[in-house]
């Protein structure tokens, strides 16, 4: 996040966009909801009615998939009617005539035949932001999870410069990390494209840093990123894998296909704190300590630093993650040194990073959070990034164009599937099924559809139907539900025995190779019983 989570109760307008933010960061939209009652305008975009879309100003309930259709019309409106911060264009950015060339046909008449939403509406959604001092943009997976989800992220920042929205509080760019501790795992460099704080694997000079701290010679290419390293495993070009934290066979579309690959693999070693479906095809499983089982920091999702404090002891074998990985390394021959603890670790980490150099387990203590970059001991830690100017110099307009999803309805599976979280489960629901609290509230998988959708084929509320795509198919309860879009469906990921992740397109974006969780085909069928 550029901006902090405590500004948003100051904001003026918040649009929200590929985010149900109630249910996924319920703490945050508790910020959200107070600002609206503070008399902030909120705009959400989203194919569902969420909760938020209830008390927004303004809906743009769009088509899964057609995000940049509905950005670069905004865009053009911001362009045609003046509203550009030229200033900030002027002396903060480059290569604004790229974006103003790309949107120049993009108008709302054409996007509502794309999105459904209405050109009205969207020219009254484009003023609003350009006109609102404090506005911020909020988005997560809603975003990212798409072949395109790079382009959607290029369009929004690119609205986010056009307008001057940058640098300031209670405004900016900001993605709300889907999981915890997601920063702080990225930041350490839990990346195949960088070392810790950011610094690329093929910069010389950092990997110099690393190879001289870490006493080994680092290559110099990028690594794999996750949905490559399913697909290579898929084919046989990865013969071991190592998963920590993580239940992929839950959590990675097209999952059938990944079992495939598991079964084939050489090794596979699972490092986590309960039994998960990926250990059905583990080799070794090594017992990991819970949050509450070891000491360290976490990072959220603005950049926040912040301490973890053992309060119980570990269950039997288990112990906490950063020993097994030192123990592991020093079997396999690397001399890693005998940290005394989790805070000298990190004091490595800072040594090496400009961005944490401030930052210390000693200083959290005393202190409270810190939010990087933090650069020296001395430093308060930075709450609003690119405060006077953008912190790479120059803001990069983006020009992008308009493609659709890679899979879309046809005749024979001619409804639009879209996957997420609900507020009763967390991601494979390792933790939460185990919970009777949960599990009493959402015991079963099901795939919210519109009222018409569901009486076309015959369906009725809380029946059992058959969920297929080209990769295969589930059993899962209907919900008939208002919030749906005609044509769409939803479905969470939580459930193992209805895996909804065997559904899910697994092709990618073209620079992050994030799969396409959010836009795929099926067709819903009655079950005779």
């Amino acid at each position: 996040m550029t901006n902090s989570i405590p500004e948003i109760r100051d904001t003026e307008l918040m649009f929200v966009i590929g985010s149900n933010t109630t249910e996924a960061h319920p703490i945050i939209a508790m910020e959200m909801k107070r600002a609206v009652r503070n008399g902030s305008k909120l705009i959400v975009a989203d194919p569902r009615k969420i909760w938020l879309a209830e008390i927004a100003d303004l809906h743009l309930q769009l088509r899964p998939g057609t995000d940049v259709a509905l950005l670069t019309a905004m865009a053009h409106v911001i362009i045609a009617e003046g509203l550009v911060d030229e200033a900030f264009v002027a002396n903060h950015t480059v290569d604004f005539e790229d974006v103003k060339a790309a949107v120049a046909e993009t108008t709302p008449e054409w996007a509502e035949t794309i999105t459904g939403c209405p050109a009205e509406d969207i020219r009254t959604a484009a003023r609003w932001y350009a006109t609102t001092d404090k506005a911020g943009v909020y988005y997560t997976l809603g975003i990212t999870e798409h072949s395109h989800g790079t382009d959607n992220v290029y369009s929004l920042a690119n609205l986010v410069a056009m307008t001057g929205h940058l640098g300031k509080r209670s405004a900016g760019l900001n993605p709300l990390r889907g999981q915890n501790n997601v920063q702080g795992a990225n930041d350490a460099g839990a990346s195949p494209v960088f070392y810790p704080g950011y610094q690329r694997v093929q910069d010389p000079v950092a990997r110099k840093r690393f190879e001289e701290a870490w006493g080994v010679p680092l290559s110099p290419h990028d690594g794999l990123n996750l949905n490559v390293m399913m697909k290579a495993l898929n084919k046989g070009d990865i013969k071991g894998l190592y998963v920590m934290g993580e239940d992929i066979v839950i959590s990675e579309p097209n999952c059938s296909a990944l079992e495939v690959g598991l079964n084939d693999a050489e090794f596979v070693v699972v490092q986590d704190i309960f039994m998960n479906e990926t250990c059905r095809f583990a080799d070794v499983i090594l017992p990991a300590a819970c949050f509450a089982e070891k000491d360290g920091v976490f990072t959220n999702s603005d950049r926040r630093v912040q301490r973890v404090r053992k309060a119980v002891e570990a269950p039997g074998e288990a112990r906490p993650d950063w020993e097994i990985i030192c123990d592991l390394a020093r079997a396999c021959g690397y001399p890693m040194p005998h940290y005394s603890g989790p805070a000298e670790v990190y004091a490595e980490m800072a040594a090496l990073t400009d961005k944490f150099s401030g930052i210390s387990h000693e200083r959290i203590e005393a202190e409270g959070g810190l939010q990087w970059p933090c650069p020296t001991l001395d430093h308060p830690g930075t709450p609003t990034l690119h405060q006077g100017a953008p912190l790479i110099g120059k803001v990069e307009f983006q020009g992008v164009a308009y493609r659709p999803s890679e899979e879309l309805p046809d005749e024979e599976y001619p409804l639009v599937l879209s996957t997420g979280r609900t507020l009763y489960h967390y991601n494979a629901a390792t933790q939460t099924r185990r919970a009777s609290g949960p599990m009493a509230k959402q015991p079963v998988n099901f795939v919210e559809m519109h009222r018409k959708d569901a009486r076309r084929r015959g369906l009725n509320d809380g029946e059992v139907v058959t969920v297929r795509s080209r990769r295969g198919a589930i059993e899962a309860t209907v919900a008939v539900s208002p919030r749906m879009r005609r044509g769409c469906v939803w479905m969470p990921l939580h459930f193992p025995e209805s895996n909804t992740n065997r559904l899910t397109n697994d092709a990618g974006d073209p620079v992050t190779a994030t799969a396409e969780y959010k836009v795929c085909a099926v067709q819903i069928d009655g079950i005779a019983r």
